[in-house]
């Protein structure tokens, strides 16, 4: 679900108001809130906005989240990218985590590349295949969780770290317009190599050329 702000203007016994805006939520905590308090007569206005600072009714915003239970939501992505010295071949994989018609599901994909420049541009090349998965998968205008045991591209994609190479400034550019392109709203996070070794070993098998594309659902 897409995370949301509220501004709720409220209006006194007395007839004075005052307008609130709320911290970010989840689209199915801010709906349950504004019902509530709607439910006291004394809410002039409810105005929602996302984090494009698009505006939603109530009215849309039900509606939207009805929709999007048919399409994969709650999405995490955890990422990793291979590099062989030797060949400079690149394993590229990714765990993708959803859910969908309230069924949670996982889906495992790599990819092989031929010709790259460092281990930093693998995991690069990483991220940016993550998304082309969301790309092919319907997602867009929803906030994903993105997660990678590489230092230098989560802090260089939340400019905690600058970014000198101009070859990864140029995948960052590749990674940054897909997902304006995609209205997704990133959240980057950075985990040892322990806690990321699914999308390892997938980049690993990659690596060894062995393909693996598979959705499961995940028991509750």
């Amino acid at each position: 679900m897409m995370h949301i702000r509220m501004v709720i203007t409220y209006k006194t016994i007395q007839g004075l108001k005052t307008t609130f805006e709320s911290a970010e939520m989840n689209t199915e905590k801010a709906i349950h809130i504004a019902e509530d308090m709607l439910k006291t007569g004394r809410i002039k206005a409810c105005d929602f906005y996302d984090q494009t600072d698009q505006s939603w009714t109530l009215k849309q915003l039900k509606s939207y989240t009805e929709d999007i239970m048919d399409e994969p939501h709650h999405i995490t992505v955890y990422f990793d990218g291979g590099f062989d010295n030797q060949t400079r071949a690149a394993g590229l994989g990714c765990a993708i985590y959803f859910e969908q018609n309230n069924k949670k599901y996982r889906k495992r994909i790599n990819t092989l590349i031929q010709e790259m420049g460092s281990n930093n541009e693998a995991e690069y090349a990483a991220l940016h295949f993550g998304i082309k998965e969301l790309a092919n998968m319907g997602v867009h205008h929803l906030p994903v969780t993105f997660i990678g045991d590489s230092k230098v591209v989560v802090h260089q994609m939340t400019d905690d770290w600058p970014c000198y190479e101009e070859t990864l400034s140029k995948w960052m550019d590749r990674v940054e317009d897909q997902l304006e392109r995609l209205g997704i709203q990133p959240t980057f996070k950075s985990v040892s190599r322990k806690q990321n070794k699914e999308a390892d070993q997938l980049a690993a098998q990659a690596l060894r050329a062995i393909d693996i594309l598979s959705t499961i659902e995940l028991k509750q």
